[in-house]
């Protein structure tokens, strides 16, 4: 089937926000005494904020009858850095026009909360290129399960098949692949080479390096 419909990722893809989590994940733990290593960190990189902290809560048995109010604390403190401090990746400014020439549909797919949402299309300016946007943040299920593209190729009148994917995490590969839609890689610098992007129709550096819709 041709393609004529592109679905975005946000976090780490078009904003910077990933280390704004990774600093508010990791002061929020530190008040239940756990130090996550790097690799630790990037292995849950996607989940949905309360899926994230359930795995480590429940990785170092820690109870979990306070788990709200951490997700909650977390997502003030992110929201906030992400507001006032991220910065748009490069190739925003390319890769919707570049898309909208050709005539694709566009959305967006993320396991972010809706609210988050808002405060990043409004900061990069993209609102008017967006047809539809899946949050995975009401769904049973956060990426890598599926839900999240199928909701927005439906939201956008398509088939998964017609549908190319921009990631930058593991789990967000694996939901896109699973939902059967082509996908492209952007990994950070430091995970670009691992294996695990084997699954990837494409893996770039940045999203001004990427020239066929096909």
């Amino acid at each position: 089937m041709e393609l004529n419909t592109v679905i975005f990722d946000m976090d780490g893809l078009l904003i910077d926000s990933e280390p704004y989590w990774q600093q508010a994940g990791m002061e929020t733990l530190k008040q239940f005494n756990i130090t996550l290593a790097p690799a630790q960190y990037h292995h849950t990189t996607g989940l949905r904020t309360p899926e994230w902290l359930d795995y480590w809560f429940g990785y170092y048995n820690i109870p979990k009858n306070n788990m709200q109010e951490a997700v909650d604390a977390l997502h003030t403190n992110v929201f906030e850095k992400i507001r006032e401090e991220a910065e748009p990746l490069p190739g925003i400014d390319y890769i919707f026009p570049y898309f909208k020439e050709k005539g694709f549909r566009i959305g967006l797919a993320t396991s972010s909360p809706l609210s988050l949402v808002d405060i990043v299309v409004d900061k990069l300016k993209i609102g008017h290129y967006l047809d539809a946007t899946a949050s995975a943040e009401h769904l049973p299920f956060g990426k890598p399960h599926p839900q999240v593209y199928m909701d927005c190729a439906a939201a956008l009148g398509v088939s998964p098949l017609q549908c190319l994917c921009f990631e930058d995490s593991f789990n967000g590969l694996i939901a896109a692949k699973a939902a059967r839609m082509r996908c492209v890689v952007i990994p950070v610098a430091d995970q670009y080479d691992l294996p695990k992007w084997g699954a990837a129709d494409l893996k770039l550096h940045s999203l001004k390096e990427y020239k066929n819709p096909g």
